[in-house]
């Protein structure tokens, strides 16, 4: 089975592609369940929204859209494989007991805790600053490296002999014992501030990652992320000389996950399924059309979440507005408000890129042209090369 693999599509259709028992490990980090919708971060600090956690219709849809992807995850894992489902207070309970039903109860492992320090406070109740990890196997064969850990201590134990295995001494931080890793991680997340940002609000720390590689997988294994963002479990998978296949229906995250490993020295990286034709790019998401719009041209996403009076992103060296529809035959209003908009800014010219456009629209921009100084121009998606050169 090929590896070192970004597949772009919807996971429910990927994964119904690969062949059953094929992978070693599963990490799977859905959406939440949370209500909120979810940014991307650009280095500049703009934002783009990049996918909406949202579920009309409540837990019942949630849990009827998830279902038949954990099943599909079920059907590619080894007998000999396991998975870890990332949750947190929003839907563990009902996730609980999806696994049990999908797994069976009898291959449940452990509800790991991780607890992460960080994030708000709450003024009527406990603040809430762990997240969940369900970890399941498919049989009672499986691979687990027991991993050890120091545990801190007030006082000082009795030392080991020292030609031994020391399971007990001090450090610069004080007495410690070497024990089992249990099921509670203190790990600290992953902030705007930190070093392996990248963006992502929902990023979960290379740590993490690491820890639950080395624990449930050899050298050589398959590591699958069905949900993969920003490419965390691949570089943890890469780092512990694992196999890797990241899955991910934002173009924009696929190509940031093949950065991301290019930085790591990682050459042979492959994207599939990413989107050519304009069938392909109709079936996006309206934010995720406009990622790939504002990435293809190699252009500035606006730092409004929303747009920015009708702005989506500024071209990368002359700073011109660009306005992205997803849309066929876009007609003359939406030139005159983008008139408005670039002369807000101060600027005498812009692009208005979409599907194709309507004579009027045309029209309306030789006549800003001609009539006011404002150089809009009309670019459809088929003709993104002669504009802004290939992608």
């Amino acid at each position: 089975m090929k590896t070192n693999l970004i597949c772009c599509g919807d996971n429910l259709k990927v994964l119904g592609k690969f062949p059953e028992q094929s992978i070693d490990l599963i990490y799977a980090d859905p959406p939440f369940f949370s209500n909120r919708s979810y940014e991307v971060i650009w280095g500049n600090g703009a934002e783009m929204k990049v996918y909406e956690d949202r579920w009309k219709g409540g837990i019942n849809v949630y849990i009827g859209w998830i279902e038949p992807r954990i099943a599909q995850c079920h059907r590619v894992l080894k007998n000999t494989g396991s998975i870890y489902l990332h949750c947190d207070w929003h839907a563990n309970a009902h996730l609980r007991i999806l696994m049990d039903r999908i797994f069976g109860e009898r291959n449940f492992r452990n509800e790991v805790v991780w607890h992460y320090f960080m994030g708000g406070k709450a003024k009527n109740f406990f603040a809430r600053k762990h997240d969940t990890i369900l970890f399941y196997t498919k049989s009672n064969s499986y691979t687990f490296n027991p991993m050890k850990h120091k545990r801190r201590l007030d006082f000082k134990p009795g030392l080991e002999d020292e030609s031994k295995d020391a399971k007990s001494g001090q450090d610069e931080f004080g007495y410690y014992s070497v024990v089992t890793m249990d099921d509670v991680w203190d790990i600290r997340g992953v902030f705007n501030m930190s070093r392996e940002y990248q963006g992502y609000r929902t990023q979960k720390p290379e740590a993490l990652l690491k820890r639950i590689v080395q624990a449930s997988s050899k050298k050589g294994d398959i590591v699958l992320d069905p949900f993969c963002g920003c490419g965390t479990t691949l570089v943890a998978a890469h780092e512990l000389g694992r196999k890797w296949i990241g899955i991910d229906v934002s173009p924009l995250a696929c190509n940031l996950m093949k950065a991301r490993l290019g930085k790591l020295g990682v050459s042979d990286v492959t994207i599939v399924g990413a989107p050519k034709t304009i069938e392909e790019l109709k079936a996006l998401e309206p934010f995720q059309f406009q990622g790939w719009v504002i990435e293809r041209i190699s252009g500035v996403p606006s730092r409004r979440r929303s747009g920015d009076m009708g702005i989506d992103g500024y071209t990368f060296l002359t700073g011109e507005p660009v306005q992205v529809k997803q849309s066929e035959q876009v007609g003359r209003d939406v030139v005159d408000k983008f008139e408005t908009a670039i002369r807000r800014k101060h600027k005498t010219a812009g692009y208005i890129v979409a599907f194709s456009f309507t004579r009027s629209a045309h029209e309306e921009a030789a006549r800003a042209r001609l009539e006011d100084g404002l150089d809009i121009k009309l670019v459809e998606i088929k003709e993104l090369d002669q504009h802004f050169g290939p992608g």
